[in-house]
């Protein structure tokens, strides 16, 4: 089925960057699109993310930005090259929206307005004649022969087309839009969605005593996962925050998706933080016996004040059994070693995550077993495609997961439309 002039229908369901991509792309190869947004605005999400700023890809090369994004990064590897972070970038500056790079080559908006990205991608699709339809949410996709055939909306209209796209995003901020319709759609059609748990979120401890160190910033620490006792890999990043509930910042936003799945399958787990991450024990018991030398004459809980924060004093020492009236000198060697190995292993107990609602993506969707990985087609339903936070991909804070929004959206919008053309 074909419109009028010929061209191919293509609906994209969903206007977050994944869908307004993939309308943009499918238009640009002369398929004649139509967007559907259930809000009454598209890049909801995207206005929000990077603080606002729109931290839209990374300047890595692409086997770098795969590596950062721990929920199936290879299977980007064909969509990603085909339109890579060059494009993207490329693609903002041709579209007025002239980019920088930042630290962790993070990629912005020279603006720091993430609201121009969004703009500049409504007017490309305006440009290029995309019916954009919002307040308009899609109850389901239709299927003839057991291809797809297009959609039926809340209200009950149907509109045809010869290729659907799903990008209706995850089950995070749900006030931007995301529900988690397109998990619903994709079941009923028969594909498999792994089980969705929250990713890039804060974490929950145990230990009352983050409560008194609340607001506390940590920068050049490394933290680690502690599972049932054995250490896992370092999260990337050095920097972590202090809350009421437990901590934050992106070294703990980072390591959460994995945290989430472990405590989801009933493991113990535990957050061990390194303080001084730059020393050995040994040059560390050297800096402690320096400090402790220039505070001989004060007691403990003051002798600390060049090493730690204020707030983390009482915690370190409570930790390594210290009393902070404990006079200097006489600390003995065993206690001071105490004090060492408390700095390099301050361990918190890990019990949940904040809510899925406040996740900044969403881990598991739909199974990408089940999609070519070079034209985001369904395996199980032909005509169907796939883009975005539906689908179970998710990275690291850093703009892989834009990128990654991007890249499946470009091969969705160009593959839908040359493949409804044969």
């Amino acid at each position: 089925m074909s419109g009028t002039d010929g061209k191919p229908e293509i609906v994209v369901i969903g206007g977050g960057p994944g869908g307004m991509m993939a309308a943009a792309a499918a238009a640009e190869q002369g398929g004649a699109v139509t967007l559907f947004e259930k809000m009454k605005q598209p890049g909801r999400k995207m206005r929000i993310t990077g603080k606002g700023r729109c931290n839209i890809t990374n300047a890595a090369d692409v086997p770098e930005i795969l590596r950062h994004i721990p929920g199936n990064g290879p299977f980007l590897n064909s969509s990603m090259r085909a339109f890579d972070n060059r494009d993207v970038m490329d693609f903002f500056e041709e579209n007025g929206v002239p980019v920088k790079v930042e630290r962790g080559q993070r990629v912005f908006p020279v603006s720091d307005k993430a609201q121009d990205c969004v703009d500049a991608m409504v007017a490309r699709m305006h440009e290029l004649g995309v019916t954009l339809l919002c307040g308009k949410p899609v109850r389901d996709i239709l299927t003839e022969d057991g291809r797809a055939a297009g959609v039926r909306c809340e209200d009950g209209t149907v509109r045809r087309a010869d290729a659907v796209i799903l990008a209706v995003g995850g089950a995070s901020y749900p006030g931007t839009g995301s529900t988690g319709d397109g998990y619903h759609m994709a079941k009923a059609l028969g594909h498999t969605v792994e089980k969705i748990l929250p990713s890039l979120v804060p974490l929950l401890t145990e230990e009352d005593w983050v409560k008194e160190v609340q607001g506390l910033s940590l920068r050049n620490v490394r933290v680690e996962l502690v599972v049932d006792g054995e250490k896992r890999t370092a999260a990337p990043g050095s920097e972590m925050l202090f809350t009421h509930f437990g901590v934050s910042g992106p070294i703990v936003l980072s390591m959460s998706r994995e945290a989430a799945r472990l405590l989801d399958k009933g493991h113990f787990v535990e957050l061990e933080i390194d303080l001084k991450p730059g020393l050995t024990p040994e040059k560390l018991d050297a800096r402690i016996q320096r400090d402790f030398e220039k505070y001989q004459r004060k007691q403990l809980g003051n002798a600390l004040v060049d090493l730690l924060p204020h707030k983390l004093i009482p915690v370190v020492l409570d930790s390594a059994y210290l009393q902070p009236e404990t006079p200097v000198n006489q600390v003995t060697a065993e206690a001071r070693h105490r004090l060492g190995d408390t700095l390099k292993h301050l361990c918190l107990t890990i019990t949940g995550t904040r809510p899925i609602a406040e996740a900044i993506v969403t881990a598991g969707g739909v199974s990408v077993k089940e999609i070519n990985p070079k034209t985001m087609e369904s395996k199980i339903v032909p005509g169907l495609y796939f883009a975005g936070e539906v689908t179970d991909v998710d990275g690291f804070t850093g703009g892989y997961n834009l990128q990654a929004a991007f890249s499946m959206g470009h091969a969705a919008g160009q593959w839908s439309v040359w493949q409804s053309g044969e």
